[in-house]
């Protein structure tokens, strides 16, 4: 009987494992729960740009067309891109559109007979057991549910989407005493041009974050409004932004993402020499990053602002958390459109805002809450069962090669461990699954599988322990393709 294999989503990753599992000779199902490929892309601020360099940041088979002359394509030439890759490899019959996954769930193996498996899936291999995944679909449209079955899951419905991260807050603080609009990020960003302009525009708009999206959302509100209704941003932690991927005109590949750079950091299971490199040379590394944090303070008024971090530029880039500076964004804050102010805590009243428990409220007419979001409770809340949930930590996300859990059977993960070009690395996991799937990977037993685990994990809190730290590979990530490609030669 042939296997079936069924794959949750249809952007990045999703199109990329459509298309090398079919290479391998299967038929999978994709479930997209939107009208057309793209993920996160597709639901995108009107002024997002792509902020890797586009040659960093495409398919290895597959380069951007000719007529792109931009460095940083906008987001509807990647979208465009996408769906050009989409038809060009043939996968779209593969989709099936406006198909929200509601759950899944492993059906066929009691959760004793797992719990005693010494090798994933009870014998190491992608179809090892008797269990089958049970899918549970609706209908966008007409809102009808169906279950499907598929002998292998690959899950490709990345993190920064549909479980906004929204601040607690005191009974009478919240939202709800507030006479203004308040929305997520999300929320914005799924609006189409038109409707967000409108909602932004002749208004007082307060955004709350220090992240990418919120920069990014202030800058749009101060070019709809200018100096005469100024967008505030509230912000907590400063972060390190870079004006583009150089610094004193040296790229930051040079100094980051290279394998000399990776010689000067240590490495999950390294050997002895490696580890004693690193230490010998991390006078190098501390110079790099403090090199970087003085051409910024240098180049940006950082200070005048208050909006010097206070963790080092190492640890910024080894959580996955640096980011491109909207254009014009310092040009914006001189002129008085961009407005920023520091706090540890806020909350609502009738008028706006109470920041700093002043007691004057900041006015506003509406609250953009650029907050984040929970990837870890978006995957939690696909299985149906509490023993697969509780797999998932409240911090990360702990996979084998940062693809299978190793209590999880017959399904892989692609998008959770992030790098400085997810294109580049998911095609590679992807890849891997490929020949997993194709009976050419041998898995270690789920011991090993969890000693390794741990060892990318405390390599990975290494230099970014300050942060909540995410499965950010960014500093190693040569060193993680290197033993990918070993895997899949064995």
């Amino acid at each position: 009987m042939e296997k079936r294999v069924a794959i949750v989503g249809a952007g990045i990753s999703g199109l990329l494992a459509c298309k090398y599992v079919t290479q391998i000779g299967f038929n999978p199902i994709v479930f997209e729960a939107d009208d057309g490929v793209g993920g996160l892309w597709r639901h995108t601020i009107e002024s997002t740009k792509l902020q890797n360099p586009k040659q960093a940041y495409q398919f290895s088979d597959f380069p951007w067309d000719s007529s792109v002359k931009e460095d940083n394509p906008n987001n509807h030439q990647v979208q465009e891109y996408l769906n050009s890759y989409a038809q060009h490899f043939s996968i779209i019959p593969y989709i099936r559109f406006n198909s929200k996954v509601i759950d899944i769930d492993y059906v066929g193996e009691s959760n004793e007979e797992m719990k005693s498996w010494e090798l994933w899936s009870g014998n190491g291999s992608p179809f090892g057991s008797k269990g089958t995944w049970h899918i549970t679909v609706e209908d966008t449209k007409d809102f009808s549910t169906k279950v499907h079955k598929a002998e292998f899951v690959i899950l490709c419905i990345g993190k920064y989407s549909g479980f906004p991260n929204i601040p607690e807050f005191l009974p009478g603080k919240g939202p709800e005493v507030f006479r203004g609009k308040v929305m997520h990020s999300m929320d914005y960003s799924a609006l189409d041009k038109e409707t967000a302009a409108e909602l932004i525009k002749n208004k007082r708009v307060t955004v709350v974050g220090s992240g990418k999206s919120a920069l990014d959302i202030a800058a749009e509100c101060a070019n709809a409004n200018g100096t005469t209704h100024p967008c505030t941003i509230i912000h907590r932690t400063s972060h390190w932004f870079l004006l583009d991927f150089n610094i004193l005109g040296i790229s930051l590949g040079y100094l980051y993402f290279n394998r000399f750079a990776e010689l000067l950091v240590h490495k999950p299971g390294e050997n002895f020499l490696l580890g004693l490199l690193a230490t010998l040379l991390s006078p190098l590394r501390w110079g790099i990053s403090k090199l970087a944090e003085t051409y910024l303070k240098w180049k940006l008024p950082l200070k005048k602002y208050g909006l010097v971090p206070n963790h080092s530029f190492l640890q910024e880039i080894s959580a996955c958390q640096i980011g491109i500076l909207p254009e014009s964004f310092f040009e914006k804050v001189e002129e008085g459109s961009i407005m920023i102010k520091k706090s540890q805590s806020f909350s609502f009243c009738k008028e706006g805002l109470i920041i700093n428990e002043e007691a004057k409220p900041l006015e506003t007419d509406v609250v953009i809450l650029a907050t984040g979001y929970k990837g870890d409770q978006k995957l939690k809340s696909i299985f149906k069962s509490p023993i697969f949930q509780n797999y998932i930590d409240n911090s990360k996300i702990s996979l084998y090669r940062h693809i299978i859990h190793p209590r999880i059977p017959q399904l892989a993960m692609i998008g959770y461990a992030e790098a400085i070009s997810n294109i580049v690395s998911n095609e590679m996991r992807c890849q891997w699954i490929a020949h997993f799937l194709d009976g050419n990977i041998e898995l270690p037993n789920i011991k090993e599988m969890e000693k390794d685990v741990k060892l990318w994990e405390d390599n990975m809190k290494k230099y970014s322990r300050k942060f909540y730290w995410r499965s950010c590979i960014v500093t190693c990530g040569i060193w993680c393709v290197i033993l990918t490609i070993l895997t899949s030669a064995e």
